[in-house]
C-alpha cells in the first residue's frame, strides 16, 4: 500500500505568550535558540515540497512568535503547499489576519478549551486568552480565512462539550475538533487528575458521531481513533432500523390489503437507502457522499501517525505524530523524501499486523489502529493496545 504524506505539522518554535497546562511542547515565553533558523527552514520547505504535497500546518508553541512566519508560509504556498496556520489566536489582531492572507495562509487553527472564559482561562493560565481568541478568530473570519476550533476535552471541560459545539457555530467556524488529551509534555503532569475514564471517551465519541449528521460543522475526533469504530457501529444500527422499519411499514400496509408477504425483505431494502439522513446515504450535512456507508468510503483509519501524517519539531527531528516521542528522523541531517520513505519506525507503524493486545487482534484495527502515542505513554510499547477504549473484539470474547 502506497503510504502518501497528506498532513505535515511544524513545530516551528517553542516560544508561547500562553503557558496551557496541558502543552505538548513544553513552551517557554521566549524563542529558543534551537529553533530551525530562518535558512534551514526555507531549506527544509523546498525539501519537502520536493516529494510531496501535503497540507503544511505551521504550529508551535505560538507560531506568530517567529518574525518570519508570514515569509515561510509565502515561501511553502510558492512550493505549491496549502498551507494552515495553528494559533492561539490571542495575537491575532486584524493586521496579522492580512499578512496572513498576504502570505497564503488558507485556513486557521484557533483553540478554545471551553465556552466560558472562566473555564478556557484556566486552562491556558493566562487570564483573558479567552477574550483575545474570539477576538482573532473574528478577525481571521473577517480577512476571508476560515477558522477551525480545536478543543482539548478532559474533566474540567467535558461538561461543556454541548456548549463548544453552539459557540463554535455561533462565532462562524467552519469546522470542530475534539482532542483527546494524550499525556505527553506538559500534559503528563495532569494526565491522572484530568483524563476522562475509557467509557467517557466512548460516551464523548458517540455524542459527535450523532451531532455531525446536525451540524453544518466539519467535525473530527483527533487522538480518538477508535471513532472510525464507532461510525462503522453506528451505522449498521442506523441501517438495520431503516431496513425493520421499512419492513414493518410494509407488513402493515400488505396486512391491511390482505395481499401475500412474500418478497417483503428484498423490497424492503431499496427503500431503506433511499431514505434521508439516517445513515447518511441521502446526503450528510457533513458532506459524505450519496451511497458511502457512514462516509467509509471517504476515510481511511484512525490512527494516521507515520502513514499519512506526521511531526517536525522546532529542532528539526521528525516524529510520526505530535504526541509519539519516537524519532523518525532528522531533516537537518536527512531528506524529507529519506525519512518518509526508510525510515524502520514509519514502516513498522504502517503494518496493523504489527499491532499487539486487543488492538492486534481486534476486527476494526484496520480502520482504527488505536491510538499509538496513548498506548505508549501508558505501557511505553508504541504497538501495545489502546489503553482507553472499552470495546472488545469478538475473537477475545468468551
Amino acid at each position: 500500500m502506497e503510504n502518501v504524506l497528506r498532513l505535515l505539522f511544524w513545530e516551528t518554535t517553542v516560544g508561547c505568550n500562553l503557558k496551557c497546562i496541558h502543552c505538548r511542547a513544553e513552551a517557554t515565553p521566549v524563542r529558543s535558540d534551537l529553533d530551525m533558523s530562518t535558512e534551514e527552514s526555507l531549506e527544509f520547505i523546498d525539501d519537502l515540497a520536493d516529494f510531496a504535497s501535503p497540507i503544511l500546518v505551521l504550529s508551535g508553541g505560538e507560531p506568530l512568535y517567529r518574525p518570519d512566519i508570514f515569509q515561510l508560509s509565502e515561501h511553502a504556498c510558492t512550493k505549491g503547499l496549502r498551507v494552515a496556520l495553528a494559533t492561539n489566536g490571542t495575537m491575532v489582531t486584524n493586521e496579522v489576519a492580512k499578512q496572513c492572507v498576504d502570505a497564503g495562509v488558507k485556513r486557521a487553527a484557533i483553540s478554545l478549551d471551553g465556552a466560558t472564559a472562566e473555564i478556557h482561562d484556566e486552562f491556558r493560565a493566562i487570564p483573558g486568552s479567552f477574550d483575545a481568541a474570539l477576538e482573532g478568530v473574528k478577525n481571521f473570519i473577517g480577512a476571508g480565512i476560515p477558522v477551525q476550533i480545536n478543543s482539548t476535552i478532559t474533566k474540567h471541560n467535558v461538561h461543556q462539550m454541548e456548549d463548544i459545539l453552539t459557540l463554535t457555530e455561533r462565532i462562524g467556524a467552519v469546522a470542530l475538533h475534539l482532542f483527546m488529551l494524550v499525556p505527553v509534555g506538559c500534559g503528563v503532569l495532569i494526565g491522572d487528575s484530568m483524563m476522562i475514564s475509557a467509557q467517557q471517551y466512548e460516551d464523548v465519541l458517540l455524542w459527535l458521531y450523532r451531532k455531525s449528521k446536525s451540524t453544518n460543522l466539519h467535525v473530527k475526533a483527533t487522538c480518538a481513533p477508535h471513532y472510525f469504530r464507532i461510525m462503522k457501529q453506528e451505522y449498521a444500527r442506523e441501517r438495520k432500523a431503516e431496513i425493520e422499519a421499512a419492513h414493518t411499514s410494509l407488513v402493515v400496509e400488505h396486512d391491511d390489503m390482505g395481499l401475500s408477504f412474500d418478497g417483503i425483505q428484498e423490497t424492503a431494502k431499496p427503500q431503506a437507502v433511499a431514505s434521508g439522513n439516517g445513515g447518511h446515504p441521502g446526503g450528510h450535512p457533513n458532506g459524505h457522499p450519496a451511497g458511502h456507508p457512514g462516509g467509509m468510503d471517504a476515510i481511511t483509519k484512525g490512527c494516521l501517525a507515520g502513514s499519512a501524517v506526521c511531526f517536525v519539531s522546532h529542532r528539526g527531528l521528525v516524529y510520526p505524530c505530535g504526541y509519539l516521542p519516537l524519532v523518525a528522523g532528522d531533516v537537518r541531517r536527512q531528506k524529507m523524501k529519506d525519512i518518509w520513505e526508510s525510515s524502520p519506525l514509519f514502516k513498522v507503524l504502517r503494518d496493523e499486523d504489527n499491532l499487539e493486545g486487543k488492538c492486534g487482534a481486534c476486527e476494526y484495527r484496520r480502520i482504527c489502529m488505536g491510538c499509538r502515542a496513548r498506548a505508549y505513554s501508558a505501557t511505553g510499547n508504541y504497538l501495545g493496545e489502546e489503553p482507553f477504549c472499552t470495546y472488545e473484539p469478538k475473537s477475545m470474547r468468551k
